[in-house]
Formats: structure tokens, C-alpha cells, sequence
């Protein structure tokens, strides 16, 4: 999300730093250029207008304008108005009420609510170790009961059992009662939606507040609908309204205007932003994050956070005595593999780094095939047990039964082979070296070759 917007705030923040002082003319003519960007990325007008105002007022300052770096100001600026803009600070799900605690999960078919309800179903009873319990409304689509009971036992979250020919509000008042009487701390009602915003949509959902009394009513709006989100969720905030928003697909879209526009427009805070198709996609939004993002200043403590939810402490330790020692084999390459992917990727990783606007042209440029990484694995998965612990054994013979087992060329295998030697060879010359030695030396190489 946010590449486009990245790129364009990149190139204009560029200029400014080049100049030594800057002229209340090299500030509007920036700001025109950040207004067009915005616009492009489909945030709404109005916000764009009070955005450009604002940062415009405070960049063309004396302040700013007599400062040592006037293009940094203005960067620092143009943070500032956006991390308001996002809504300052990040906000939870609240679940502070004596239990069960409903929340209700509204939005338009296609948005991904049964998917999102079972994400935050596993994160609620991860991360909080509450006991909850997920309900499907929606007695329109086809299989949409079926669907959250399959993802529910995916994520190991409780869902209310299918009773045919019952109406939304009584299910929605088994799902409570159920809760009352088996000890549910949260209840999740994951309720039907339309193709478009329409009265009885409105009040079936009207009715199901009613009836369950919500602690949270969460928009589930698709960043990828653009502007016709806002529009969503400014008609469900006026009806029912919202305690926040959860904003699913953000991997899939460019521009991400939605994010920048539902906040400013409805004043709901956006909660949580779904990242992929897993169940555990589901990230926590920090505004402040967000615009180092977009600003091309990255998110490294995303990616700290990232690296301890996926990486054991004691793992990445015996890793550490393994290659201080130059024992490294290919088990510990699969797992470094694995610990990659679970991070998102290559391409997951560099986008929460400084630079990212440029490390993301290089790589493609590089033509950097993110499939490697699986090829990789596959490869290593093919060899036996001896020779992941000694690949000096792996010759001819064994190299044409390896490609043949992981559908790869012996090209390939020997590609991974020599990436494999290259890295031994890297840390054995680092452990010679001794500790200082990591840092003269530089990490071995981590990059898939094609």
C-alpha cells in the first residue's frame, strides 16, 4: 500500500533537501505537487484541501524558511499533518466490559468480514487469552455459516453451531445467551452484507445492535474500493455508529488513499489492517508508522515486532554458536528461509526499511524472483538427513535425484550450492576475525540468486 504516494513524496522531499535555502515559492510549488499526489492516490478532496492548508501555512513559516535544513523541516512538517491526519495514535480493540463482550463486524459483501472475524478472533485469544466465540449472521450467502465454521476450526476459535431457518437477530441472541452460559468472554457477530448500501441492510444491522448491545462496531471496508469506501463507512457511521474500522487488503493496493481519507472524513479510528490471506495477517495501525512509510522513513520497529513474533530467542541463539563455530548447514539455510516468508517476504521486509521507495526499484530491477525463496526450500527439503548436515557428500548423482525430487533443475541445485559454500565461507572468515569482525566483514549473503 502507499508505493505510489511513497515514490511521489520521495522525489518532491529529494528536491527540497538538495536546495541550501528554500523560498516561499520552492515550498507552494511543493505542496501543489503533494496535492496532485494525494489526489492521485485517491484521497478525498476535502482532506486533501485541509491537509495542503495546513502543512502549507506552517512549511512557508520564517521558522522553517531561516532554518539550518529547510527541506527537512518540511518533511518533519508534512509527518506531523499526516500522522493527524491518521488519527494521531493507534487505537485497540476494546473489549473493557464485563463479559461477554459483543462486537460486530458490519460492511459490504466482498469486503472480507468472515476472513477478518476469524483473524481477530485467533489475535483476541492470542494476545489477550480471552475465550471467545464467533458467530455467523449472514443467512444470505451461500455457505457463509459453513465458511466461518471451517476458518474457526482453522484458527481454533469456538463458532455458535447452524440452526436452519433462523432469522439474524435470533441467532444473534443464541450467540449472547450461549456465551452467558458456556463462559465467553468475547462474542464476535460476523453479520451479512449487501453489493451496495441499501435500507434493509441498514436495518438488519440496526436490529442486531439492538440486540447484542456491542462494545465495538468495526467496519470492515476493502482499501482497494478507494473512495467508494469512505463513502461506506460514512452511511454505516451515521446509522449505526462505528467504534472503528479495519481496513483488509492493504497488500493489494498501490495507492491507499481509503487510509488516508476514512479517519479525517468519519473521525472513526482504523484499528487493524489485514496484510495477506493468513490468519494471523492482521496488524495493529500506528498512524505514526504509517507515515514514516509513506515518507519513505520506513518502519523499523514494525520489523523488530515482526522478527519476535517469528523468530524463537532461543533458536535464533543456537543459530548464532552454530555460525560462530562455522557449523552452519542446511537446515539452519531452510530455516532462515522459512523465518524470511513468514516475515512477508523479500519484498515484505524492504518496504518497512529507510529507502524504501529506491531498495524497491533495485530489486525489481534486479529482477528478484520472490518464488526462489520456495524453490529454495524445496530443494533442501529434497535432500536426506545426511546431507543437509554434510552437503559435501551431495555430488552428481545425488544432485540429479534432489532436482528431480523438488521438480528444479540440477542448474538450481547447484545455484543454492554455491550461494551455501559462499556464506560458510563468509562466516568463517568473520569467526577468524573475531567479534569486531562481523562489522569490518558485513553479513553473508542472504539475496536468492535466480
Amino acid at each position: 500500500m502507499f508505493d505510489g504516494l511513497k515514490t511521489r513524496f520521495e522525489d518532491v522531499f529529494d528536491r527540497l533537501k538538495r536546495r541550501g535555502a528554500l523560498s516561499e515559492a520552492d515550498v507552494s510549488a511543493a505542496m501543489r505537487e503533494i496535492r496532485i499526489a494525494l489526489l492521485e492516490a485517491d484521497v478525498a478532496l476535502p482532506v486533501v484541501k485541509d491537509f495542503v492548508e495546513k502543512a502549507g501555512a506552517e512549511a512557508v513559516g520564517q521558522e522553517v524558511l531561516r532554518s539550518i535544513n529547510p527541506g527537512q523541516m518540511v518533511v518533519k512538517i508534512v509527518n506531523d499533518r499526516l500522522v493527524e491526519m491518521l488519527g494521531a495514535s493507534s487505537a485497540d480493540i476494546d473489549l473493557a466490559a464485563a463479559p461477554p463482550v459483543a462486537a460486530m463486524m458490519v460492511g459490504l459483501q466482498g469486503s472480507g468480514k468472515t476472513t477478518t472475524t476469524a483473524k481477530l478472533g485467533q489475535r483476541i485469544q492470542r494476545q489477550d487469552r480471552k475465550k471467545v466465540l464467533m458467530a455467523s449472521l449472514d443467512v444470505r450467502r451461500p455457505a457463509a455459516q459453513e465458511q466461518l465454521a471451517l476458518l474457526g476450526t482453522q484458527a481454533g476459535v469456538a463458532t455458535l453451531p447452524v440452526i436452519p431457518l433462523q432469522t439474524p437477530r435470533m441467532i444473534a441472541d443464541r450467540a449472547m445467551e450461549t456465551a452467558r452460559k458456556e463462559g465467553y468472554d468475547v462474542v464476535l457477530l460476523d453479520t451479512a452484507g449487501r453489493l451496495a448500501i441499501d435500507d434493509a441492510l441498514m436495518d438488519e444491522a440496526a436490529s442486531i445492535s439492538d440486540a447484542a448491545s456491542p462494545k465495538e462496531t468495526l467496519l470492515v471496508a476493502d482499501a482497494m474500493t478507494g473512495q467508494d469506501a469512505v463513502a461506506t463507512a460514512t452511511a454505516f457511521h451515521e446509522r449505526l455508529g462505528l467504534t472503528g474500522i479495519i481496513l483488509t487488503r492493504i497488500d493489494g493496493d498501490s495507492r491507499g488513499g481509503a487510509a488516508l481519507s476514512m479517519r479525517a472524513v468519519t473521525g472513526c479510528p482504523i484499528k487493524l489492517l489485514g496484510t495477506g490471506e493468513g490468519l494471523d495477517a492482521l496488524e495493529a495501525f500506528h498512524p505514526d508508522r504509517i507515515a514514516s512509510r509513506i515518507l519513505g522513513m520506513g518502519d523499523v520497529v514494525s520489523l523488530v515486532e515482526k522478527a519476535q513474533e517469528t523468530i524463537a530467542e532461543d533458536e535464533a541463539e543456537k543459530l548464532a554458536r552454530k555460525m560462530q563455530k562455522g557449523r552452519f548447514d542446511f537446515d539452519d539455510l531452510a530455516k532462515q528461509l522459512r523465518q524470511i516468508r513468514m516475515m512477508g517476504g523479500l519484498g515484505g521486509i524492504t518496504q518497512l526499511l529507510p529507502g524504501v521507495g529506491r531498495m524497491q526499484k533495485q530489486l525489481a530491477n534486479a529482477n528478484v524472483d520472490e518464488a526462489v525463496l520456495v524453490r529454495q526450500e524445496a530443494i533442501i527439503s529434497s535432500m536426506t538427513p545426511a546431507e543437509r548436515l554434510r552437503p559435501e557428500i551431495i555430488k552428481a548423482s545425488r544432485k540429479r535425484r534432489i532436482a528431480a525430487g523438488s521438480g528444479v533443475t540440477v542448474q538450481d541445485v547447484n545455484r543454492l550450492m554455491k550461494q551455501f559454500q559462499e556464506m560458510n565461507r563468509m562466516m568463517k572468515k568473520m569467526n577468524k576475525l573475531g567479534k569486531k569482525g562481523v562489522m569490518r566483514g558485513g553479513m553473508p549473503p542472504m539475496m536468492p540468486p535466480r
